[in-house]
C-alpha cells in the first residue's frame, strides 16, 4: 500500500521535480508552463517545435542574441533550463504576495524580461551620466509604478509582458544601445524647410525616433499589409509603394514626404 501511495505522489509531482531529461517532451511541457507561449485559448505553436523554441526565446527576451546556442541541440535546452530557474533582478523575499512583483517572481518569462531590462537600464544609466538634469532614474520609477498598475488589467501577465517589451525597446532606442540606420531626412508637403529626420533602430519590436521641429517621437513598428508602418503616441510613419506619409499630432493631416538626398 505504501509503495502504491508513493507512486501516486511521484506521478503528481511537477515534471521538473521528476528529473525529466533535457529536450524531452516532458521537459518541453515544463518550459511551456513557465513561459506560456500560447494565447490562453488553446492557440499557439506546437510545444517542442522550431517555432515554439523561437517564441520561447522571444518571451525570455533572448531571441537574436549571439550567445544563445543553436536550437537543434542539448546546449539550447540547458541554456533555457538555467534561465528558467533564475528569479528577477530584485529580491522576492519581502514582496507582498498579491502584488505584480510577486507575480513576476513566479513567472519565469517575466523574471527573464525583468533581468534583461535591468541590464539595459544600467547601460542607459552609463550613457545618461552627463544628462543635465538627469531624468532617467525618475522615469524608471514612474515606469515601475505604471507596470504595477497592471493589477487592474484582466490579463495581468500580458499587460506586464507588454510593459517590459515597450520599456526595453524605448531605452535601447533612446540611448542607442542597438544598431541603427540613419538618420534619414524627409522634406514634407513640397517644402524643404518642412523636414522630418528619422533614425531606425534594430529593437524588437523595431522602432524609430523621428524629429520634427522641436518635437521628438518614438514610434513602434506595426503590422501592415504592405510597406512599413510605425506608430507613436500621436504620430505615425508609413512607407508604402514608394511614398512616405507622416502624421504629426493628434487628428493632424498626413504629410506627403520625400527623402532628401
Amino acid at each position: 500500500m505504501k509503495h502504491g501511495l508513493l507512486l501516486l505522489i511521484f506521478a503528481a509531482l511537477p515534471v521538473w521535480a521528476q528529473g525529466a531529461p533535457l529536450c524531452s517532451p516532458e521537459w518541453a511541457q515544463w518550459v511551456e508552463k513557465k513561459v506560456h507561449t500560447g494565447d490562453g485559448q488553446g492557440h499557439g505553436p506546437d510545444t517542442g517545435s522550431e517555432e515554439w523554441k523561437s517564441v520561447v526565446e522571444f518571451h525570455l527576451g533572448i531571441r537574436g542574441q549571439s550567445n544563445v546556442p543553436e536550437r537543434n541541440g542539448q546546449a539550447w535546452c540547458a541554456y533555457i533550463d538555467t534561465l528558467l530557474k533564475q528569479g528577477p533582478s530584485y529580491n522576492c523575499d519581502d514582496i507582498h504576495p498579491d502584488s505584480i512583483e510577486a507575480m513576476i517572481c513566479t513567472d519565469a518569462g517575466l523574471a527573464a524580461q525583468d533581468r534583461k531590462l535591468a541590464g539595459i537600464y544600467q547601460q542607459a544609466l552609463a550613457k545618461a551620466a552627463n544628462e543635465q538634469p538627469s531624468t532617467l532614474k525618475a522615469e524608471q520609477r514612474g515606469w515601475i509604478k505604471g507596470r504595477n498598475e497592471c493589477w487592474k488589467n484582466e490579463d495581468k501577465q500580458a499587460c506586464v509582458q507588454q510593459q517590459y517589451r515597450l520599456r526595453t525597446t524605448e531605452l535601447q532606442a533612446r540611448y542607442r544601445l542597438v544598431p541603427e540606420r540613419g538618420p534619414f531626412r524627409f522634406a514634407c508637403d513640397g517644402t524643404p524647410a518642412n523636414e522630418v529626420v528619422v533614425t531606425f533602430y534594430e529593437t524588437e519590436p523595431a522602432t524609430l525616433i523621428a524629429e520634427y521641429g522641436d518635437s521628438v517621437s518614438l514610434m513602434y513598428a506595426q503590422p501592415a499589409a504592405s510597406g512599413s508602418r510605425y506608430q507613436g503616441r500621436n504620430e505615425s510613419f508609413w512607407e508604402h509603394r514608394g511614398e512616405t506619409m507622416i502624421q504629426w499630432g493628434y487628428d493632424a493631416s498626413e504629410m506627403r514626404c520625400k527623402p532628401v538626398n
